[in-house]
């Protein structure tokens, strides 16, 4: 059953760019460093110092604007951007306001449900700020102490601000998934929402039809997320709760301020915090210690140049140029560009495109998350496990006999054939198979006479003998082989 709305979802990304230095001062970004021990006096903002733009930063935020289809200024300044917070020491944030580096994007995301084509998600400006502090309650103590860590202070953020174009929960989950694998293949940012790397701010509200026309919700922001599953499950609740709330009110809620809310993952609902502000409450005035960037044309092709293969182009090749669906492809293409790598050369090397996904999907996947490793520490080759899946294709081995191999090669590190003298598993070449599915005919003949009646499931009989008379014989084969010998003797 369909809901009697509309949901009208926009996000707001802010991704720490993967750079060693901040912003504008020489302070390490690096994770995990005790509090207040990566600061300096221009990050924390004591009088007389001076910034100094980071061009590692403006050049990685430059990539990701690029693969986002982006309209690259050529002329950019800094604006600071005014509020008063614990963790803010200087009483502004140095972002981009009227002339942000780069607008007018956009995403392509796939359906959730896989039903429709892909969906353009606009994208209204991706923009350089720098990070805050942060802010820790001791709540548990009874006390509620809280304490201020300026380690972040002047990390560079890429705000990557969408149209409202997402219309469910499960596009905006969609959106924040393939947004970050482009991140990631661009080696732009890391992405880890554990560490604060990637944050999502989400932008809700509803149109809702009445008899007297569409009536809109006001817009409701929704922080303090730290997955993509949370972020689904606020965007869930929260277009509930306005539904709700919208009808408790007598529909009269369309004139309701705007209004910020926290997400409580505990209780799985959003909590009021303040009003929405709005861009002149931050009272945005050029930053006047810092110089405007400009950008020339043959900077901007040398960066396009650099951006490779992207998600959405590389899954295309491999549906094309292996044959395999849209599901293997983005199942491939989301464990990582290396990954993709072993894939091609295993594809290649077998002949198969659809073989070599099964047996990466179902086998070396499943390897690399029992040892937490990367690809690049799996232990047989796209070559030797190539060789491995054609004696599979072959009917030289079984499957299941060929993943009892495998799991041997990795575990002991032995090549093919000794991994198979040691279990011994001895391959059985076709004409020998022939001749065994000659003899179990002569001497079956109930069961030949029952197959020329139709009855095809009576030579597993004969199969089960096969195995008998050798273990190591394909069923499958076995079957094909003495089919073709009763139909066409």
């Amino acid at each position: 059953m369909s809901e009697p709305y509309q949901t009208i979802i926009g996000l707001e990304v802010h991704v720490q760019l993967a750079t060693e230095s901040k912003l504008f001062c020489g302070c390490s970004t690096r994770f995990g460093a005790p509090p207040n021990t990566q600061t300096c006096p221009v990050c924390i903002g004591m009088p007389g110092t001076l910034p100094v733009m980071n061009r590692r930063a403006f050049e990685l935020g430059l990539k990701a604007a690029l693969a986002l289809g982006c309209t690259t200024a050529k002329f950019t300044k800094w604006d600071r951007k005014n509020y008063y917070y614990p963790d803010l020491p200087k009483g502004y944030q140095i972002s981009q306001f009227d002339l942000p580096m780069s607008q007018d994007g956009y995403l392509s995301i796939a359906d959730p449900k896989g039903r429709i084509e892909p969906k353009r998600i606009g994208i209204i400006r991706a923009h350089l700020e720098e990070d805050a502090g942060k802010s820790m309650h001791d709540e548990q103590s009874g006390k509620a102490d809280s304490r201020i860590d300026l380690n972040r202070c002047g990390v560079p953020l890429l705000e990557i601000v969408s149209q409202p174009d997402l219309r469910s929960p499960d596009e905006a989950k969609t959106y924040l998934t393939e947004l970050k694998l482009l991140l990631n293949y661009l080696g732009v940012s890391d992405c880890n929402m554990q560490e604060g790397s990637l944050r999502v701010d989400a932008n809700i509200n509803l149109h809702i039809d009445t008899p007297k026309g569409k009536i809109a919700t006001p817009i409701v922001e929704v922080k303090n997320m730290n997955s993509f599953r949370a972020v689904q499950r606020a965007l869930v609740h929260e277009a509930g709760r306005q539904y709700e709330l919208w009808k408790e009110t007598g529909h009269k809620l369309g004139d309701a301020p705007k209004q910020t809310r926290g997400w409580d993952e505990a209780a799985q609902i959003t909590r009021a915090q303040r009003s929405k502000e709005e861009s002149s409450d931050y009272r945005y005035f050029p930053e006047p210690d810092l110089v405007p960037v400009t950008t020339t044309d043959e900077q901007v092709e040398r960066v396009r140049r650099s951006l490779g293969e992207l998600p959405a182009a590389l899954r295309t090749r491999l549906e094309k140029t292996y044959d395999i669906t849209h599901y293997d492809s983005d199942v491939l293409v989301n464990q990582g560009r290396e990954l993709v790598d072993y894939y091609v050369r295993l594809a290649d090397a077998c002949g198969d495109g659809k073989a070599a996904s099964n047996w990466v999907q179902q086998d070396v996947l499943r390897a690399l998350n029992e040892q937490q490793i990367g690809i690049d520490g799996y232990p047989v080759s796209a070559e030797v496990l190539a060789e491995l899946i054609e004696k599979v294709r072959s009917g030289k081995l079984t499957p299941s006999r060929g993943r009892e191999v495998l799991a041997e090669m990795i575990g002991s590190g032995k090549p093919i054939d000794e991994a198979m003298a040691g279990m011994g598993i001895q391959e059985v070449d076709e004409s020998e198979l022939e001749s065994l599915c000659r003899v179990l005919l002569e001497t079956n003949p109930k069961v030949v006479a029952q197959v020329k009646e139709g009855k095809l499931k009576a030579v597993g009989a004969l199969i089960g003998q096969a195995k008998k008379e050798n273990p190591n014989v394909n069923p499958t084969r076995v079957r094909e082989i003495c089919l073709e010998m009763i139909q066409n003797p």
